[in-house]
């Protein structure tokens, strides 16, 4: 099962563990195109992770994503302090 994680180029707090131990962390530069990004993701990995921020850009989540059995997303808990 290969998994990736999502984030926004701005945010500098969301997956860092996983990005410094080699980890797949993308980052998108404009959230606009966030279902660009999980659509070209969803052809090579089985689950993305989200972060908030990004999740709350995408409609594919629930239109598309929600009923395929094939690829899981899950949208991570924020790192507000």
């Amino acid at each position: 099962m290969r998994i990736s994680w999502l984030k926004s180029k701005e945010d500098d707090r969301s997956f860092r563990f996983q990005k410094n131990i080699g980890l797949d962390v993308f980052e998108i530069e404009d959230l606009e195109k966030t279902d660009e990004k999980l659509n070209e993701l969803s052809q090579n990995y089985h689950t993305i992770i989200l972060s908030n921020e990004v999740a709350s850009f995408s409609g594919d989540i629930i239109k598309k994503y929600a009923k395929d059995d094939s690829i899981n997303i899950i949208i991570a808990k924020g790192n507000k302090i």
